[in-house]
């Protein structure tokens, strides 16, 4: 452990070590160990440097942040809709009712064999529509036969269809071939309804345009019967249930991306770095927005890969990530309210103290800067910017739970389905609230209307052709003859000068109670619909 010579000095081959020197100590300095730099801390693993105070070349905002898209319903979608129907059809296409149809009658035949008569789209939809005026009722707790009992019910339940007929129509609805399920289900644990799922994933991102912000989160569908990807989640309000990763526009809650989560294959090793490749997944199609998610999937590593993607990131990180600086977790001698700050080229960190003893850790590919808020407890720009933002997955919980159609079932298939029309209704409300914004603007109950009437247009139809009319019950029987007579019956000419006041029928013999705000075009009379025909404008003249 000598010393090398100075540079320019010469060793002297004829020099002898006296007994002096060799009773001398030879002072050797010890090897010099790397500090990091002024103003900076390392992460824990020891790979990432990250320094105290913002770099100077760099705003508050990613460049990245820059949407290619305007945010909203795309232009086929609002070339499409022309009504409530229309706009919940966007998602029910003919595709996905033709697959329905044809394994439930398949289904059907099997079961009832000879005296199966196959079901129409007709019967499809006035299903779908009772399972959504079921939900308006908020009756998804209670028992079918109460909703076609005559004191207990409502009458346009048996006015559709009888409760032997929903009943055979639960039973026997699938969504591919039962008898090559089998072969299908060893590669693919949703083969039972996989063609419909992806058929409806696809049509989500073409009909809305995100905005700027997306949050990705899980959904948990509640079901406690047999299933092979069944998920126990405690701090779930249901615990128990199907889970569906999914991404949704943070303000307006619309679903734009949903993936079914099956597990691992029997065989195969737990997935590693599951929280990364599932955003990724959700991010596909997403150029210039910021993901937003909680500290289940943030990680630099994920940064990095959406930034690629000209998408930025901003969630909760876990404290035991190895790519922390340990300075950011120690929590003695902190003040209340008060922030620390990493910051990297392409990520910051912040640790801010609401209370004593506790801290919140995010991290974003966004903010660039230390940005403090003014207000009392001093939270970080980043703080606010994520609880703005974060709550886009959990809405679409709260409001699909609010008017839910969902069925007691066994059949974990269905209850997949039953998700589907819930997810389906609403952001077709997304789409026809922005698209009339003007509709019932002020009514606070502007989605349960929208449910109502879409309900009862799908369950029309199927009342216009019934040949028989219900017996069970006086009012639906009403109700059948009512939607069978306007339809049947032309509407008179109404003078619209003289809408403003009411009148009887003075055609009506005994001049009856049923009043009127139609009258002749020519008499001025009153006159009711039974006895008003319909003439065209050339003709009035």
């Amino acid at each position: 452990n000598v010393s090398e010579p100075e540079d320019g000095v010469e060793e002297d081959p004829d020099y002898e070590v006296s007994s002096s020197d060799e009773n001398e100590t030879l002072s050797v300095d010890p090897p010099a160990v790397s500090q990091p730099p002024a103003n900076t801390l390392p992460s824990k693993n020891g790979k990432v440097l990250w320094s105290v105070s913002p770099l100077e070349q760099q705003g508050r905002l990613s460049a990245a942040n820059i949407i290619k898209m305007v945010p909203g319903p795309t232009r086929y979608a609002v070339s499409y809709v022309q009504d409530i129907q229309s706009a919940f059809e966007l998602f029910m296409t003919p595709s996905i009712e033709k697959t329905i149809l044809q394994m439930t009658n398949l289904e059907g035949r099997r079961v009832y064999g000879d005296e199966w008569k196959d079901y129409d789209v007709t019967h499809l939809q006035a299903y779908i529509g009772l399972l959504i005026l079921a939900g308006v009722y908020k009756s998804k707790g209670e028992a079918t036969a109460s909703l076609w009992a005559a004191d207990t019910g409502r009458a346009i339940f048996p006015a559709t269809m009888s409760l032997c007929k929903f009943h055979v129509f639960s039973r026997v609805i699938r969504f591919d071939d039962r008898e090559t399920r089998q072969g299908r289900r060893q590669s693919d644990k949703l083969a039972a309804i996989r063609d419909v799922w992806d058929k409806w994933v696809q049509r989500l991102p073409l009909l809305y345009n995100p905005g700027p912000y997306v949050t990705v989160d899980e959904c948990l569908v509640a079901f406690r019967g047999r299933c092979p990807f069944r998920q126990y989640i405690p701090s779930k309000p249901a615990k128990y249930g199907i889970k569906i990763w999914a991404a949704c526009d943070a303000q307006s809650s619309y679903a734009w991306n949903m993936q079914v989560y099956t597990g691992k294959s029997p065989g195969e090793a737990p997935e590693k770095n599951q929280g990364m490749r599932v955003v990724l997944d959700m991010a596909k199609g997403l150029n210039g927005h910021n993901i937003t998610c909680d500290n289940f999937f943030t990680s630099c590593v994920l940064g990095e890969e959406l930034l690629k993607r000209s998408v930025t990131m901003l969630g909760t990180v876990r404290k035991n990530k190895p790519e922390l600086p340990s300075e950011l977790l120690v929590m003695k001698n902190r003040k209340i309210t008060s922030s620390m700050f990493a910051f990297t080229d392409r990520a910051t960190v912040v640790s801010y103290c609401p209370k004593k003893g506790k801290n919140v850790l995010l991290m974003s590919t966004m903010h660039k800067d230390a940005g403090l808020s003014t207000r009392e407890d001093r939270k970080p720009q980043m703080v606010l910017d994520y609880n703005k933002t974060k709550g886009g997955v959990d809405n679409l919980d709260k409001v699909t739970a609010s008017y839910s159609c969902r069925r007691m079932t066994a059949c974990w298939p269905l209850v997949i389905f039953f998700n589907i029309i819930d997810v389906s209704a609403y952001n077709a409300f997304v789409i026809w609230s922005e698209i009339n914004k003007d509709w019932n603007s002020g009514t606070l109950s502007r989605r349960r209307i929208f449910l109502e009437q879409l309900g009862y247009a799908l369950v029309k139809p199927q009342i216009e052709r019934r040949r028989c009319l219900p017996r069970a019950s006086t009012a639906a029987a009403t109700v059948v003859k009512d939607i069978q007579t306007e339809t049947d019956t032309p509407t008179p000419p109404v003078d619209q000068t003289a809408g403003r006041k009411r009148g009887r029928c003075q055609v009506c013999p005994n001049r009856n109670d049923s009043k009127t705000s139609n009258t002749c075009v020519k008499c001025k009379k009153y006159v009711c619909k039974e006895h008003a025909c319909t003439l065209c404008t050339s003709c009035v003249q």
